[in-house]
């Protein structure tokens, strides 16, 4: 189970990750295994809808069980397939960096993680430096 502790050092790490690197303002979603938000923020100054992409971000990764880079890369090889699952899954799916899952160290799915705000790179490598704060696994579907 993603405890509150963790997804607060995940939280915080990932913020703190973000404002040394400089940047956007970020939203972040933190998600348990079953897909229930554990922890949602959002700095000051992110643009409207950063938060719903952060929850799609992650909601998508939980409901397919694979990081976003391998969701994103599945939108640009079966972009009809990507469609039917995100309306299966009720429209919260967004194929592209910055969802990560996080296991424990035996492998075990505990939760997902969506940043919003910067460069789908730079959400996803702020959401691998929170993951890793918390002593636990980032898998990005790379």
């Amino acid at each position: 189970m993603l405890t509150l502790a963790q997804a607060q050092t995940i939280l915080t790490t990932a913020l703190a990750h973000a404002d040394a690197a400089g940047f956007k303002p970020l939203a972040i979603a933190i998600l348990d295994s079953r897909g229930a938000p554990k922890l949602v923020a959002a700095q000051d100054g992110t643009s409207l809808k950063r938060g719903e992409i952060a929850l799609g971000k992650a909601h998508g990764v939980v409901a397919m069980g694979i990081g976003s880079r391998a969701l994103h890369k599945m939108a640009l090889e079966r972009p009809y397939f990507v469609e039917a699952a995100t309306h299966a899954v009720g429209g919260s799916l967004v194929p592209v960096p910055g969802g990560v899952l996080i296991r424990d160290a035996g492998g075990a799915l505990l939760g997902a993680i969506g940043i919003s705000g910067d460069t789908s790179d730079n959400d996803e490598a702020a959401a691998l430096a929170g993951i890793a704060a918390a002593g636990l696994t980032g898998e990005t579907g790379a």
